[in-house]
């Protein structure tokens, strides 16, 4: 089967290594002139790490990631811890998986170290995709065209495959802006502890964990905005201006924030979930079709999901497509809008604007925690109890991982 994948992100990348293990023929396109992330972290939860082992490349990633101790929630001004989420040996057992933070670089160059050096095309921006008789075409903005069995679109938020094949659809700005940083530390510091903590106050919230290691600290700092602010990972702000919309925040994260050099602000868009991703020759993957907020960190995680199960679903069905994205679309599409709609949620519950009412989300994040501390306050045990190696047969090696 001749595939070809539009975008050479974390999604693409993990589908085309996914589907050359299956034997397929793959060839990538990708705008950009190279491979490449900006400077942010991700946290990996169980479910995605389950979808690592599933493609044989566990011992890679742990060799790039940081261990957390706990997921915690804490008070933006007084630093009082409202849950605390253990991720040592018991909570890696239950999920079979452990919880860990990365680079978003180092994820990307997980999948690309196990590409031929010549799978992807840089400087290939898709301007459209249209079916055929017997596969589909995409073009490019050069002129050129690819014809092939299968085009996926991994093309990002602003898909011009799903723009092609749906239209462009219901992209709604939510009033969020983010502002990420990382700050070089060479180790733990005694003013960022090494977990994924939670700062949560009124109209904003923020996340820091170690990432490369434990050799920086990431932050995701979000905030109300009073104005539209790009959907661009690569819009410049400044220290200035984040330091002044988290005044008043705990001395921890001014210290943290005081040593900051570069930061970058990101406004925040997402889409309802879609009803259907594919025709007959031509499907979606990542945040192509369920671009997502971060409030649950599962942006990349379903991307990667995405891609082990459907590289396994065209391997059962050997070149018969039809059948082949009827089950993909059947195992991912309610799982992937549910996650979607509760990432918006906790964009709600996260930004709480009054003391009564954040005092009454804390007191239900203390009650979860005397029934199950394990779930306490983001109630996230139906998202990592996931497992996309259950979705068909997968190699010997991937199991033993």
């Amino acid at each position: 089967m001749k595939i070809g994948i539009i975008g050479g992100g974390i999604g693409g990348t993990a589908l085309a290594h996914a589907c050359l293990q299956k034997g397929f023929d793959i060839t990538i396109f990708e705008q950009a002139p190279a491979f490449g992330e900006v400077g942010a972290g991700v946290q990996m939860t169980p479910n995605a790490v389950k979808a690592i082992k599933g493609l044989g490349l566990y011992d890679d990633f742990l060799a790039k990631g940081f261990y957390p101790d706990a997921i915690v929630g804490r008070n933006w001004q007084t630093a009082q811890e409202n849950f605390r989420i253990d991720l040592g040996d018991e909570f890696r057992a239950h999920y079979d998986a452990p919880y860990i933070h990365i680079h978003r670089a180092d994820l990307l160059d997980l999948f690309v170290a196990q590409l031929p050096p010549d799978v992807c095309r840089f400087n290939k921006k898709c301007t459209d995709v249209a079916e055929t008789a017997t596969g589909a075409v995409a073009t490019f903005e050069d002129g050129s065209t690819f014809g092939a069995d299968l085009i996926v679109g991994a093309d990002g938020v602003r898909s011009a495959v799903r723009g092609a094949l749906f239209g462009e659809g219901d992209l709604r700005w939510t009033g969020h802006m983010c502002y990420r940083a990382l700050v070089p530390t060479d180790g733990v510091v005694d003013y960022v502890n090494p977990d994924s903590t939670f700062w949560m106050g009124p109209n904003a919230h923020v996340v820091t964990y170690y990432v490369k290691g434990g050799e920086a600290v990431n932050i995701v700092a979000v905030t109300e905005a009073a104005e539209w602010v790009a959907e661009s990972w690569s819009t410049k702000a400044s220290k200035e201006e984040m330091l002044a919309d988290f005044a008043g925040w705990h001395p921890t994260l001014e210290t943290l924030f005081s040593k900051v050099d570069e930061v970058y602000n990101w406004g925040l868009f997402d889409r309802d979930p879609m009803e259907k991703w594919s025709t007959d020759h031509v499907t979606l993957l990542g945040d192509a079709c369920h671009p997502m907020l971060p409030f649950l960190s599962q942006g990349a995680a379903m991307a990667i999901e995405d891609a082990l199960v459907l590289a396994t679903a065209l391997s059962l069905t050997p070149g018969d497509l039809k059948p082949a994205l009827a089950r993909y679309e059947a195992e991912r599409l309610p799982r992937t809008g549910k996650v979607q709609l509760e990432a918006r949620e906790r964009g709600r519950t996260y930004h709480l604007p009054t003391p009564e009412e954040m005092a009454a989300r804390d007191a239900e994040y203390a009650r979860r925690a005397k029934e199950d501390p394990r779930t306490t306050g983001i109630n996230t045990d139906w998202v990592y109890d996931y497992d996309p190696r259950s979705f068909g047969p997968f190699p010997a090696e991937a199991e033993q991982a």
